[in-house]
């Protein structure tokens, strides 16, 4: 069998709605979504305007999708956190933990894009920040369901206090940088467990 370098070799081309989502996930997490066009979007992906909405009907179709793709690189690496220490959750709580601290290591980190999303569309009943909250709940509902393996009193105390520092240390980073508060992420997120643990 001979090994042919022709058309079909290498890496498929992207297309179109793929390049317009990656162009779009990138403006919107560095700039802010509404302070990127949907012109400055098709220019970088380098499509056409009509190539863009044949794909997404509008702007905050494409916001969705984006969010979509957060969300689950965001499920991603929390499994991968817990398959790396099959039937130990003690493990794999601090897998996860540690897995989240990671992010803040890279410069680009500008903090939660979900979180992000929901305080630029602050209205309650707007779809964007609907999908938001609905993919925080979603999230929750992982954490706590690792956490009900554990043996304490109140899994779900434990898991909105494991959040409320999640969120803090996003937010945190966006004033401070990755050598402010955001360093104490993990101990403090320790402390939090052991401390739930020892009221058994």
């Amino acid at each position: 069998m001979g090994f042919g370098f022709g058309e079909g070799c290498g890496p498929p081309k992207k297309k179109a709605a793929e390049k317009v989502s990656d162009a779009a996930r990138e403006l919107f997490y560095r700039r802010g979504i509404r302070a990127v066009g949907v012109d400055e979007i098709v220019t970088q992906a380098g499509v056409t305007k009509p190539s863009l909405y044949r794909s997404y009907p509008s702007k905050d179709d494409l916001i969705a999708c984006c969010l979509r793709e957060h969300a689950e690189e965001g499920r991603e690496r929390f499994e991968r956190a817990v398959a790396s220490a099959p039937g130990n959750p003690r493990q794999q709580l601090s897998n996860a933990i540690k897995a989240f601290a990671e992010l803040a290591l890279d410069k680009e980190f500008r903090g939660c894009p979900i979180s992000n999303a929901a305080v630029e569309f602050p209205d309650p009943c707007h779809p964007v920040h609907v999908l938001a909250r609905q993919m925080k709940q979603e999230n929750r509902e992982r954490w706590l369901g690792l956490i009900r393996q554990l043996e304490v009193d109140d899994p779900e105390g434990l898991t909105d206090g494991l959040i409320l520092l999640g969120e803090g240390a996003s937010s945190a980073f966006q004033s401070y940088g990755c050598s402010g508060p955001v360093t104490c992420f993990v101990q403090s997120a320790e402390a939090l467990i052991d401390s739930h643990l020892r009221k058994r």
